[in-house]
């Protein structure tokens, strides 16, 4: 899997762009430093062109001032980091992880059912019913 996390000072950036949708860098900066004595617009052009290699910021150059705006939801980045975090500690599998928010109370019976539904969906498969991004195949039997 080819992903790069976000740092925390670049994730602080990217809740702002999830939050307001489009940002100059303008309005970033000051809502990341509204009392800064020194100017910190550097600061933040660095951040953004960091996050803009790594894929997750688009840049709008159509206006004399360019905005910015995320490439991905919060939702598709937390996805990833999940993937991320299960390939190296499981071998890819979240169950792990799963069982221990469930068997602690970290997931409310909302969710639950939610995912209980997702689960039971006749479009769902399993990640054990098939091949893994590696092209390796992970065992498990099939739901029918």
């Amino acid at each position: 899997m080819n992903f790069t996390p976000l740092t925390n000072a670049e994730l602080t950036v990217m809740d702002l762009l999830w939050d307001h949708g489009e940002l100059t860098a303008r309005q970033i900066r000051e809502a990341l430093y509204p009392d800064a004595v020194r100017a910190q617009h550097g600061t933040v052009q660095r951040f953004l062109q960091s996050l803009e290699e790594k894929g997750y910021v688009l840049r709008d150059k159509s206006l004399p001032v360019h905005l910015f705006s995320a490439s991905m939801t919060r939702e598709e980045y937390a996805a990833r980091q999940i993937e991320s975090l299960a390939e190296r500690l499981t071998g890819g599998s979240i169950a792990p992880l799963l069982t221990h928010l469930i068997s602690n109370k970290r997931i409310n019976k909302s969710e639950i059912s939610r995912l209980r539904a997702l689960l039971d969906s006749p479009n769902s498969e399993t990640r054990s019913d098939a091949t893994s991004r590696d092209g390796k195949r992970r065992g498990g039997k099939r739901r029918g």
